[in-house]
Order: structure tokens, then sequence, then C-alpha cells
């Protein structure tokens, strides 16, 4: 009975603050001296014949009122869980968090669609940016480097909407994917000889796959003598053993529309840094054909990833990217350039039982002048076992019966592989 007088005297103080026009003026010693005269109004007010209530009660009411206004409420605790990877909240009565791989429903929510938007608005705040009306839709990177992406009415028709997602504080290494089954200990060591002989390597797959994960895992494989320059939408890559590391990330145009720097100017302007490497987070656009150019113009072992349902798909996503780019190109030299350019292509996937998976490792072999495509060869695929079912995937990467074709760089680091 005392807890649910506490929450209504909590709730009610708090739909108080949120109505203060000037509440985000006011100092922390101003607030909390405004917390306390409306604390013993609602007790006059609310709590007849409750009104004993001790300083430790009026002191926990008060440090709970005012960590709702200057922290983030229900946000501010689930953020603090690290073992949430993804936070998603549609309006303020549904939130969803994924931990472990699967999505839960939390029973929390918050109070009103005000207080979300005044947690939203700090929120977004603190990372300096801002969003309204006229600037609904903001993406940010936190000083963890989890990725947000909020959007507020009138774009959001069901509420407030703010999507984050979270990386563990301890880079992702290639071990701890094959600890998670994702890869086999065969096709890390082939990948890690292939990113030591400066293999142009692209990693694709679908949203939440683990494309940036497993482009992390391999990029710590990098000698660490090496200059790298890492160029990102958001800084997410954690790579530890490289000392000459330059991290690049792109910037959003201002209120006035001007001021946006894109993929694109960061790879031109990388190129201009003598880069030994160059990783790219992902390509989505023309940006493409800078990244296909820098690696064939002597920028060999750059890494990336991209959005495709297969490694065939990606290259036809190529395409489509590059002719975004430049669309006078004619496509057969588009693919010929995409056959030079990169030599392997690893596709990820996110199956029905949430697991990620790595389920094609694949080479580039050139450019098939009869059939006007580029050529793959399959080196590893993963195979479902027939004891999967709906709930569990059970299955295995296996290497195929193809023998790897273009192993010059290979031989020119003084690597044998078999």
């Amino acid at each position: 009975m005392i807890a649910q007088k506490h929450g209504d005297i909590i709730a009610s103080l708090k739909q108080e603050m949120q109505n203060h026009a000037d509440l985000t003026n006011l100092g922390d010693a101003e607030l909390q001296n405004f917390i306390t005269d409306a604390l013993n109004r609602n007790i006059r007010d609310m709590c007849t014949g409750f009104t004993n209530l001790n300083f430790k009660e009026k002191k926990l009411i008060a440090a709970a009122v005012f960590e709702a206004i200057r922290g983030l409420g229900v946000l501010g605790g689930i953020i603090t869980n690290p073992a949430v990877t993804e936070i998603m909240i549609n309006g303020y009565k549904d939130i969803f968090i994924e931990k472990e791989g699967k999505l839960y429903k939390l029973d929390s929510e918050f109070e009103s669609r005000r207080e979300l938007e005044i947690i939203i608005t700090k929120f977004v705040s603190r990372a300096g940016r801002a969003v309204n009306e006229s600037e609904p839709i903001v993406d940010f990177r936190l000083d963890d480097g989890s990725r947000v992406n909020v959007v507020m009415q009138p774009v959001a028709l069901n509420g407030p909407i703010v999507t984050m997602r979270r990386f563990p504080q301890e880079a992702m290494t290639v071990n701890k994917l094959i600890e998670f089954d994702s890869l086999t200990d065969e096709a890390a060591d082939m990948l890690k000889q292939l990113v030591i002989a400066k293999y142009n390597i692209f990693v694709c797959g679908g949203t939440g796959s683990g494309k940036t994960t497993f482009l992390n895992a391999l990029s710590n494989f990098i000698p660490s003598d090496e200059r790298i320059i890492t160029i990102e939408d958001s800084a997410e890559l954690q790579i530890k053993n490289i000392d000459n590391l330059v991290r690049l990330e792109t910037r959003n145009a201002g209120v006035d529309g001007k001021g946006a720097i894109t993929i694109r100017d960061l790879i031109k302007s990388a190129l201009r840094m003598r880069p030994e490497r160059i990783v790219v987070g992902e390509v989505r656009g023309a940006e493409a054909l800078d990244m296909l150019q820098a690696m064939n113009t002597g920028h060999d072992g750059s890494l990336s990833t991209g959005h495709a349902n297969s490694t065939a798909d990606m290259l036809s996503r190529l395409e489509t990217m590059v002719l975004q780019g430049a669309g006078g190109l004619p496509l057969e030299a588009i693919r010929q350039q995409i056959a030079s350019a990169i030599d392997i292509i690893i596709h990820l996937s996110r199956l029905r039982d949430r697991s990620r998976k790595t389920m094609e490792i694949a080479e580039v072999i050139g450019y098939d002048a009869n059939t006007r495509q580029v050529k793959l060869n399959k080196l590893y695929e993963f195979h479902e076992h027939k004891e999967s079912d709906k709930r569990k995937v059970i299955g295995a990467l296996r290497r195929t019966e193809n023998p790897m074709i273009n192993t010059y760089k290979l031989q020119a680091a003084g690597i044998t592989i078999d």
C-alpha cells in the first residue's frame, strides 16, 4: 500500500515537472528545491492520512523524480544493462530489447508520450544533436560506440521511436566466432592467411547478420606495422593491435542542409593519407565506385561490408551501387572493375533460431567475356543437418571440393595453404 502511494506521488510530481515551462533552465540545486516544494504540496493534497512520510522516504521519492527528469527514466535503466545488445522503443508503451540474440518485450513502459519525448530530447542533446518537428529524424553515436536512430512526430505515427544498437566493450575476435559456431577453425585459419596476404575481402549479409562484428574480427588479423584508415557512418570498429590507425566518420548535414561529409568524401580523402589498407564499414551507394577504384589502385587488403542475400547477389548490388556514382559506365566495364578489385566475398546470415552463421565463402575468379558475368568459386558452404528443426538450426560450414584458383597473393606473401 505504501509503495503504491509512493508511486502515485512520483507520477504526480513528474507530471507537474513536465508541465513546467522553464524546467530545462533550472540548475540541479534549483530543480531539487523545486521538487521538494512540490513534494510537500502533493503530500498535503493527495495523501490524507499519509502525511507522516519520514525523511528517508521523502529523499527516495525526490531522487526518483530528479532521476526521471535529469536522467533517462526507463531508458536509463535499460542502457545500464550490459547484456542488452539492442533497444527498440515503439512509442511510450512498447519497449523491446535483444539479449543473447533473442527479442523480448519489457513489462515496463514510460508514463506518457510527453515523458518519452522529454527523455529523447535530453538523450539526443547529450550527443550534441537536436530533434524536433522540423528535423524529426536523427542518427548519432554515443561515446561507447552505440548507434542510435530517433524518429519523432510527424513522421512517426505511433509515437516517438528509438532504435539503439549497442556493441560489446571487448572487440569481437575470430576465436569468439568459432566459439559461437559462426565459423570453423579451418575456415578461420584460411581467412587469417588471406587477410595477411592482402586479399580484398567483402562481407555481405542482411540486417543483423553480424557483418560489422565479422569485419571487426577480420580486421584484427591485419599486421600491426601497417597504416590503416577506417571509414564508417557510425564508428563501431574496435581495432586494437594497430598503432598507425586513422578513424574517419561521416557527418550529416546541418539544419541549413550544408556541411554533410559522406563516405565517398572520406574515401577520396583517405587516398591522400598514404593508407596501406582501407576498411570501409559499409558501402550503400555511389561510394562503391570509389571503393573499387581504391582496391584497383594499389590498396590491396581492403575490407568492407554490404547488404546482400548471397555472394552472387552482392555482385549485383555492387553493380547497382556503382551505377549510382557513374551512370554512364557500361555494365561490362563495371563488372570487369568488380572482378579485378574484389578477391573474396563472405556471406553471413541470421537464421530462424536467431543464430548468426557464415553461409558461404567464395573467391572472385574473374570476368567471363562469353557469359558477361563475374565468376565465383565457392570455397566454403554451410550445410544444414537433418537434425535441425524450426527452433534450432544444426549445421556446419564445410570446405567444397573446389580448389582455390587465385593463389598469387598468397605466394607473393610466402604463405602456403591447402
